[in-house]
């Protein structure tokens, strides 16, 4: 079993920046591919970043590209987003997820997710 735990959310305004913090319990921290995923209201939930055990490969989607980092540090068991440039677009319900597999993570259907936490960004 793995727990995630996410913070760093909050209300920011166009332009601002935040990071996200997702701590992890459980199992060996480093075998898991990690992600984030976000979900804005009426949407479905879709892919932001993910990046792999080793640190040695990031994946981003389109929208966030340049503007957004994921990285991880696995001696305090934690994956970060760091958020840059935030748009009112980016305002969603952000989610850490993972699995011991990178291309089931990435496809959303990760086994561990945590409850989230709330990003704003007003206009």
């Amino acid at each position: 079993q793995v727990q995630l735990v996410e913070s760093g959310g909050g209300l920011v305004q166009t332009g601002g920046s935040l990071r996200l913090s997702c701590a992890a319990s459980g199992r060996a921290f480093s075998d898991y591919a990690m992600g984030w995923f976000r979900q804005a209201p009426g949407k479905e939930r879709e892919f932001v970043a993910a990046i792999t055990g080793s640190s040695r490969s990031t994946y981003y989607t389109d929208s966030v590209k340049g503007r957004f980092t994921i990285s991880r540090d696995n001696a305090k068991n934690t994956v970060y987003l760091q958020m840059n440039s935030l748009k009112p677009e980016d305002t969603a319900l952000y989610y850490c997820a993972a699995d011991l597999f990178l291309t089931v993570l990435r496809t959303g259907r990760g086994g561990y997710w945590g409850l989230g936490t709330q990003v704003t960004v007003s206009s």
